[in-house]
């Protein structure tokens, strides 16, 4: 059995941003069709947290496509010379149960995960945004205003960090990168004060935007918290806005950024709007007026990963790109 091995430098090739956009969408569609398998992640988590290792596995019946992804997760990694998110995407064809690929995960999870993002932006943030804040300025912060700049025409950008060096850092290479002012800030609220969009890319485990900073008819994109112990906004923030989440499942049991206001009494799962998926099928209204505030909360989903890994795997086969290996052989009939 050959087995594609796809490296990061060739999945960052093979998934430009535009692209999986679209991919991430079709995706989405066909969650909301229910064409989907999609069982809530297993974490295994080491002694006083201090790591993960996730396990992520889903089927896409519009492509006819299995697969798992895992990945290890060590949130201390962050401004180390070791990645915090580490690990592979394993493409099954769901005919014969075939692997077909193994793609780096951190690429395609920094991707698709901004690219889901982009998807909501130009769902629900106001047609004319042109300001936009990201608090972080690690791989995802990255990655969100590549797709923030295909979701919207921007014109300036806030970027902070905790740390201030890197802060300014990002800003310098964003602006001369894509040629727009990036401006680094001391505090959250400086960062967001006014702006049409705010992407939150931190690995905060206590909130860092407060609902009263948010300025009337913006768009939030709440990426940064994938488990149900952290959160990046506060209850004032959640409650203040429109919810619109990439799964309902995934949300009441793994999003601290919903299941804290929940806990407090302040909202209850009627205050999820509905999914993406459904969105983009017509089947729910997005933003109402120019005031409302949106939120997506974004926890990533083993399906994004699939078709991700599926897109690069299909364009990798025809460019000639990345390494076969042979794994096994053919079975013996008589075994």
């Amino acid at each position: 059995m050959k087995v594609l091995m796809i490296n990061q430098q060739e999945v960052r090739k093979l998934l430009p941003m535009d692209e999986c956009m679209d991919v991430m969408a079709e995706t989405l569609k066909a969650l909301a069709r229910g064409e989907a398998i999609l069982p809530l992640r297993p974490v295994m988590w080491l002694p006083e947290k201090v790591g993960a290792l996730g396990m992520m596995p889903s089927y896409l019946h519009n492509i006819g496509m299995m697969g798992l992804k895992v990945v290890s997760v060590f949130p201390g990694n962050h401004g180390t010379e070791f990645d915090s998110h580490i690990g592979a995407v394993m493409l099954f064809e769901a005919q014969h149960g075939q692997l077909l690929a193994i793609a780096d995960a951190r690429e395609i999870t920094a991707i698709r995960t901004a690219a889901v993002s982009g998807v909501a932006t130009r769902l629900l943030a106001r047609d004319n945004a042109a300001t936009l804040a990201i608090l972080g300025s690690g791989v995802q912060a990255q990655s969100h205003l590549a797709a923030m700049l295909v979701a919207r025409r921007l014109s300036h950008i806030r970027i902070w960090s905790r740390n201030q060096a890197h802060a300014q850092l990002f800003a310098e290479r964003a602006t001369a990168l894509y040629n727009i002012p990036v401006e680094a800030t001391s505090t959250v609220e400086e960062a967001v004060e006014n702006v049409d969009i705010i992407c939150t890319t931190t690995s905060a485990q206590e909130p860092i935007l407060k609902g009263n900073w948010i300025s009337e008819g913006a768009h939030i994109n709440a990426v940064g918290s994938s488990v149900a112990f952290a959160r990046e906004l506060d209850t004032a923030a959640v409650v203040k806005s429109k919810l619109f989440v990439d799964r309902r499942e995934s949300t009441i049991n793994e999003a601290g950024d919903f299941l804290f206001p929940k806990q407090e009494g302040s909202i209850t799962d009627d205050h999820i709007r509905g999914e993406i998926g459904e969105l983009l099928m017509g089947r729910i209204k997005g933003r109402q007026s120019r005031q409302d505030v949106t939120l997506f909360k974004s926890l990533g989903l083993a399906v994004e990963d699939v078709a991700a890994a599926h897109h690069v795997y299909q364009k990798a086969k025809v460019a000639g790109i990345g390494i076969s290996i042979e794994l096994g052989g053919h079975r013996d009939g008589n075994n």
